[in-house]
């Protein structure tokens, strides 16, 4: 064989073994980017919630914690190429099934992170609220307590601490997770605005309340019924005291100045309390809600029924509905028929 002859065969080898090489190369690479790298087992859904200020190695930690990625060394690869582990974003990422490395850290390194629905309802106290709160987004629950409390910061939203829970309308509103206490206040009082239309302002004002005073007084309302078509009518019996300068004499008070959500049966005793939210011992609104009031209970209030009935009561048949009077005595023969009826099921508290 000519020594040309075998320099070709050896440089043929050479680039036969380099094309080998380079296939085997592009193959892992390939796989690397575009095979299937998450899983998410029998789940419907899964999200990645990542911290704000978090780390590539928190990233990363988060999805082994939650056994989402089946190669770890080959994300970390992918995510460096992709210079992913220098640009961490937070937020809230929903994960498919089979997602590539490639597709994932396409969707981490976008920031477009999907929204979460944020519900508060049946709300009695600020601590009750910011842990509700702190339960669906990222900001804490002492964080959101301590700007509630802050006078200046709630003076800036025209409000106080005593009836900021005023500026709260329970519904379902979109936010991203990684969404800050301070901000979540923010969007908080541009939606309380957005409600305050120009015709609910203009209700106010002719029933003789500003809008914070309104919200107290349907947070009354709405803890002494949860019938729709009975709230206006008691909130026309709370507008008939204030209006005569009364003492509104609402148990529910009693029970928000105590603390004791349980009491089923306001006693004599606890209209002692020295409470502000006392109202039988004050005249007037207590100085914030007992409740988060619905939009149903500050329409109910802003509509009240016009009546002349200064008492009510709940009905004895315990169907939740009251009994209402427009004399003190009439009142005495309702609430003792009610009375007799707590004794007779052994209701003493």
């Amino acid at each position: 064989m000519s020594k040309e002859k075998v320099i070709k065969r050896v440089i043929s080898g050479s680039i036969v073994g380099l094309l080998v090489v380079i296939a085997v190369f592009s193959y892992i690479i390939y796989n690397r980017i575009f095979s299937p790298n998450v899983t998410i087992g029998q789940k419907a859904v899964e999200y990645i919630y990542i911290p704000t200020g978090a780390s590539f190695e928190k990233v990363v930690w988060l999805l082994d914690q939650d056994h989402v990625i089946i190669n770890e060394k080959s994300f970390r690869w992918a995510a460096h190429q992709m210079k992913y582990d220098v640009a961490v974003k937070p937020g809230r990422y929903r994960l498919k099934p089979d997602m590539t490395n490639k597709e994932l850290i396409k969707l981490l390194r976008s920031g477009m992170q999907s929204p979460v629905n944020v519900v508060f309802n049946n709300i009695r106290t600020k601590q009750q609220f910011c842990d509700r709160v702190a339960e669906q987004i990222e900001a804490t629950s002492p964080a959101l307590m301590n700007l509630l409390n802050d006078h200046d910061y709630t003076g800036r939203l025209g409000f106080n601490p005593d009836n900021i829970l005023a500026m709260f309308i329970p519904n379902t509103y979109e936010l991203y997770w990684n969404t800050s206490a301070d901000r979540f206040l923010q969007r908080m009082a541009k939606e309380y605005k957005k409600f305050w239309t120009t015709e609910r302002g203009f209700k106010a004002g002719f029933i003789g309340l500003s809008q914070i005073q309104v919200s107290i007084l349907a947070s009354i309302v709405q803890q002494e019924s949860n019938k729709v078509d009975e709230k206006p009518i008691i909130a026309g019996v709370y507008m008939n005291r204030l209006n005569k300068d009364w003492k509104l004499d609402a148990d529910p008070t009693l029970v928000y100045a105590l603390g004791d959500f349980t009491i089923t049966r306001v006693l004599n005793i606890h209209k002692e309390i020295p409470s502000p939210y006392n109202t039988y011992k004050y005249k007037g609104l207590p100085p914030g809600p007992i409740c988060l009031p619905t939009a149903g209970s500050i329409d109910a209030v802003l509509n009240y029924t016009k009546h002349k009935y200064f008492y009510f009561c709940a009905k004895e048949d315990f169907s939740g509905y009251h009994s209402f009077a427009e004399t003190y005595l009439r009142h005495l023969l309702n609430a003792r028929r009610f009375q007799k009826a707590l004794d007779q099921r052994r209701i003493l508290q």
